[in-house]
């Protein structure tokens, strides 16, 4: 399965962004091949639109759960749409790495 984690940048380093359509990147993490794909968000910058668009880019990477700290109404209508499920991020200062080792240990 693959999880997409909203990410201020693109290292696993990296703290989460809270921020859906407006994130820097998406850390999608496949637990099946254990494997890290980064993925830039072109609509992070547009004026409006940037979460369906988002869920949109995401949707089409195959990505079944995201990881994020919030939607907005018109990103989790679409988001809900798709069948993907939204898994809320807390606001605990954690890395991108510390979320995929906790997605580990959740399996």
């Amino acid at each position: 399965m693959k999880v997409a984690i909203t990410s201020s940048g693109k290292e696993l380093s990296s703290l989460p962004d809270m921020r859906f359509g407006r994130c820097n990147c998406f850390i999608i993490y496949d637990t099946e091949s254990d494997s890290v794909e980064v993925v830039d968000n072109p609509s992070r910058d547009h004026n409006e639109g940037a979460g369906p668009a988002a869920a949109q880019l995401i949707a089409s990477k195959g990505v079944e759960k995201i990881i994020t700290g919030h939607l907005g109404d018109k990103a989790a209508s679409v988001v809900q749409r798709l069948g993907i499920e939204m898994i809320p991020l807390d606001d605990r200062q954690r890395s991108v790495e510390e979320v995929i080792q906790m997605i580990k240990q959740n399996k």
